[in-house]
């Protein structure tokens, strides 16, 4: 593996010595350090196994005693942690409430929900993030996109604190539309768009007489409500990812993740991943990204005040715009009515968006099925031997923390490394993302994705829901990901067909 000096020089830059608590900074997390003994325990529990006979030991809880169990019904992802304390799930159900809360437009004589806009994509995260599962494209060209829209920026420049983050591509928000567009506005402001999606059926032949097709999207932003886009204006489509085990992934050390780095192949497994490097607005410094799906967000907390600013329109501490999205080329939504003059300060307070934030940092992630069914264990051993390892990292141990106990010391099995990947020219969107290329996202974690269907009521996969079922969004590989995804089309339909079976049990 590479050196981690050159990440750890990129923070010395903007941080003193002593403000350094390892090779990535985390001042998010008060963290109890490992002891040499805990280490070895952990190398030892996350290595990889050498029998598929049988599950590994703990393998079937995937999120460690945090871990739920496995719901029948729509309510798969809504469940607290399961070892979130009784005083703790008040605060998990008042998050939920203004999870979930309809925001309503200003002036308004409620007082403590309005602010909504005045541009806007959902009136609450709730409605995309449905059941706290994952979104959907629209399904006509009559449907609304309220938990699918486009981000859009174009090619620029940034002050030296960000210039200087090695690799980082330079962009600047649309100037009249922002930083995604609005498909929703309240009364007297127009909508930025509509979204617009087209398809095209490719047929792929796979072993066996088997075929499978892909349906390739093309998005325009239709009906702009405001102008013309920028010539150089970059689109990216982006459907709403699901909620669970957030906490968990954010409590992943940073140094477990960046030793999984391998920038320039030097392994020769064909598999390059690189961290994303961001600027956190809460910390005013540069940190690992790990949400979003191109890794651009550093925390829960900052991920989800950035949803509310460009989602709902509401404001928070951490931005504090009452207009949320509205651009200096649109005085109207900017001067029009907003929920910020009263009591609470911002439109959501720094109680409720850390409330919003507990409750999307205790989304638990449920228990896997059949870990010892005989198709699921060969699907396992296809999984590994194809090499989709390399990338989704099957297993990791998180900090232990002083503060958090749902998530202290926890082995959990999310099936990601964290870091960008090439996914090739068929899943590129052209658009940058602080180091992330336009051909680069994500590896997702893929807890829980079986039961996606039971949850969000459909079986659409990838950054943009093109993929309809899981052997799709294997077929859309590319990249990094090609000789995989090769392998998969050449193998024999049974192991072709347990691979799923594995992937629907997670």
């Amino acid at each position: 593996m590479p050196p981690l000096s050159k990440t750890s020089a990129i923070l010395a830059f903007f941080l003193p010595v002593t403000a350094l608590a390892g090779p990535l900074d985390e001042p998010h997390l008060n963290i109890i350090p490992r002891t040499a003994d805990e280490s070895a325990r952990i190398a030892d529990v996350t290595a990889p196994p050498t029998d598929f006979s049988a599950a590994a030991q703990y393998e079937e809880k995937s999120a460690g005693a945090a871990t739920v169990r496995a719901r029948a019904n729509a309510d798969a992802f809504s469940l607290p942690s399961g070892n979130i304390s009784f005083e703790d799930e008040l605060d998990f159900k008042v998050g939920n409430g203004l999870f979930k809360k309809l925001w309503v437009s200003s002036p308004s004589s409620t007082l403590a929900s309005d602010g909504l806009g005045p541009l806007y994509n959902a009136r609450s995260c709730q409605r995309c993030h449905i059941k706290d599962g994952r979104g959907h494209p629209p399904e006509t060209d009559d449907d609304n996109a309220i938990s699918m829209f486009l981000r859009v920026s174009i090619p620029g420049s940034y002050e030296d604190r960000i210039a200087d983050i090695e690799d980082y591509i330079a962009t600047l928000p649309e100037p009249t539309y922002g930083t995604q567009l609005q498909d929703f506005g309240v009364a007297g402001q127009p909508a930025e768009y509509r979204l617009k999606v087209t398809y095209a059926e490719k047929e792929i032949a796979l072993s066996g007489d088997d075929t499978a097709s892909l349906r390739h999207p093309t998005y325009e932003a239709a009906d702009l409500g405001y102008g013309p886009l920028h010539p150089d204006a970059m689109l990216s489509p982006r459907v709403a990812p699901q909620m669970i085990g957030l906490g968990l992934l954010e409590a992943i050390p940073a140094a477990d993740i960046m030793a999984l780095t391998d920038p320039d192949d030097k392994n020769g497994d064909g598999i390059s991943g690189r961290p994303n490097i961001v600027w956190s607005s809460e910390y005013s410094r540069p940190m690992l990204g790990r949400f979003g799906l191109k890794a651009g967000k550093p925390t829960i907390r900052q991920q989800g005040a950035d949803a509310f600013a460009g989602d709902i329109g509401i404001s928070s501490p951490l931005f504090d715009d009452p207009w949320g999205e509205c651009t200096e080329n649109q005085p109207e939504c900017r001067n029009a009515p907003h929920g910020d003059g009263d009591i609470r300060g911002a439109e959501i307070d720094a109680e409720g968006l850390e409330l919003v934030t507990f409750y999307s940092r205790n989304l638990g992630v449920p228990a896997r099925r059949d870990v010892n069914d005989p198709e699921v264990l060969r699907g396992k051993q296809v999984f590994y031997d194809t090499g989709c390892t390399s990338c989704h990292q099957p297993s990791f141990v998180t900090h232990r923390l002083e503060d958090q106990p749902e998530q202290s010391f926890q082995l959990i099995w999310p099936y990601t490394d964290m870091l960008l990947h090439d996914m090739g020219e068929g899943l590129a969107d052209h658009r940058p993302e602080a180091r992330a290329t336009g051909r680069e996202w994500r590896t997702p974690p893929l807890w829980g994705i079986g039961l996606t269907e039971q949850v969000s009521g459909h079986t659409y996969f990838l950054h943009d829901g093109r993929a309809r079922s899981l052997l799709e969004a294997i077929l859309w590989h590319g990249g990094e990901a090609e000789a995989q995804r090769d392998e998969v089309i050449d193998m024999h339909k049974e192991d072709r067909d347990a691979l799923i079976r594995f992937l629907e049990s997670l």
